[in-house]
């Protein structure tokens, strides 16, 4: 089903924003200020992108009022013309929702209960005592293990399991892949050799969360994983046991968080950070790529560690008098206080 047609000025209405030209001007789709064509509606919110708004055939462009003035198409004007382009643009997803109903090859545990409204995919396995709720999607080849719960209008969208206890909230979209209530990584070293430690609690995802293909999220020990609301993990991600994500923080892929680790509320991992196990990391945090956060993060702010890309040879010699930093600090020092006398 083609998308519905909109006129600029049905557009600035709905979502609150200024108009700068034609407001009868047809928005049919979105596109990149330098794919964009005819029908369709673009964005310029990062101010290294503002050189192609000159040369843009898109039909209108979202914007901040500054860049108006050097608009050569009709704009709608926003404070922020990445979050309303990001509104504007799910006008135009062709995504229809599923029919509600279970396909015939999905086997369903006679104690599970089923919303008449969900709809079960093709190959879909639903554990004793599980719940799936009004309006929830479980998309083909799914298996949910006993003693879980989808929340109303949440989606997994293929291949997600969850293993056993997982309650997931309201609304929260889960890729391909991905793998919550699996065993925390548990053991204990007894004369020599591992024991493994029951994980006997579960995995409470919040309303609105979001999370990524070929992400885990492992059940607690004895309490349970959580993520609050509107948290939103992307691809690969790694949450250990007993780990809890505060409300509206965001992690990049690739970021590792190791097991009884509390993370704040609106903070912002990005790709490829590692975080070790039983810190804190207070609310409004940002920590850049590759970051390695070893203790906790008690104060507010942006945080980065690692070294930066270098050619190898380089690299490799600054690697080797790493080594002598503190021989080297202890000789200043030496020398600062000789210098003093």
């Amino acid at each position: 089903m083609a998308p519905t047609a909109h006129t600029l000025s049905q557009l600035a209405e709905r979502f609150g924003l200024g108009l700068h030209g034609d407001g009868q001007t047809t928005i049919a789709g979105v596109g990149t200020l330098a794919r964009a064509g005819a029908g369709e509606l673009s964005f310029l919110a990062n101010p290294r992108y503002r050189s192609e708004l000159a040369h843009t055939q898109a039909s209108a462009v979202v914007l901040r009022p500054g860049d108006a003035v050097a608009s050569p198409v009709p704009c709608l004007i926003a404070s922020d013309p990445y979050v309303a382009f990001a509104r504007i643009a799910a006008l135009f997803d062709p995504r229809q929702p599923p029919a509600a109903g279970t396909h015939a090859s999905a086997v369903i545990d006679p104690s599970a209960r089923i919303a008449a409204d969900a709809h079960i995919g093709a190959f879909v396995s639903i554990g004793a005592r599980s719940v799936v709720e009004a309006g929830a999607i479980v998309g083909a080849g799914c298996v949910i293990g006993e003693d879980c719960a989808i929340g109303a209008g949440s989606e997994l969208v293929a291949r997600v399991t969850l293993v056993t206890r997982v309650r997931i909230g309201q609304r929260v979209l889960i890729h391909p892949g991905a793998v919550l209530g699996a065993d925390g990584f548990g053991l204990a070293r007894d004369g020599g050799r591992w024991i493994k430690v029951p994980q006997l609690g579960g995995v409470v995802i919040g309303d609105d969360c979001e999370i990524g293909a070929n992400t885990t999220i492992d059940r607690g020990a004895l309490d349970d994983t959580v993520l609050e609301e509107d948290v939103r993990l992307d691809n690969q991600i790694q949450i250990a046991h007993n780990v809890r994500i505060g409300a509206h923080t965001a992690m990049a892929g690739c970021v590792g968080v190791a097991g009884s680790t509390r993370i704040g509320r609106n903070c912002l991992i990005a790709g490829a950070v590692g975080i070790n196990g039983h810190i804190e990391i207070c609310d409004n945090v940002v920590v850049h790529a590759a970051g390695v956060v070893l203790s906790s993060i008690t104060e507010p702010g942006e945080y980065a560690s690692g070294t930066l890309l270098q050619e190898h040879r380089a690299w490799r010699r600054n690697a080797t008098r790493y080594k002598h930093l503190d021989e080297l600090a202890r000789k200043l020092a030496a020398l600062a206080k000789e210098s003093e006398r």
